[in-house]
């Protein structure tokens, strides 16, 4: 049974630290070595439990890590054009909105003007 408990106990110490710091789950990784450390049967059961890093699909290797350049680019909602057609009535629409933005300023900047002539 000793034997089983520390073979066990040495599991997780290369577990943990073999882990990701950013895949550890609850706690960080010194938190669970030293758990491990201090108290074997418990730390160790509780690693595999509510450490250790989720398996499957999602996981990848340091290097296969899929992280994008530029992350705002993969929020919900936004629209990439797919033709030259939906890029070039994007940028109409975007010209319109500032001509409109530079309008309303004009005419705010003209009534601010009458304002304090009056």
């Amino acid at each position: 049974m000793f034997l089983l408990l520390l073979a066990l106990d040495v599991f997780c110490v290369i577990d943990v630290i073999q882990s990701r710091e950013d895949e550890v789950r609850n706690l960080p990784k010194i938190a669970w070595l030293v758990l491990i450390l201090l108290f074997p049967p418990i730390g160790s059961i509780a690693w595999l439990a509510a450490g250790r890093p989720q398996s499957g699909p999602a996981r990848y290797s340091a290097y296969e890590r899929a992280v994008p350049a530029y992350p705002e680019y993969d929020r919900p909602g936004r629209a990439a054009g797919l033709t030259p057609e939906s890029d070039e009535e994007f940028l109409r629409r975007v010209r319109e909105r500032a001509e409109e933005q530079r309008r309303r300023a004009a005419e705010e900047k003209k009534r601010r003007e009458q304002l304090g002539d009056a």
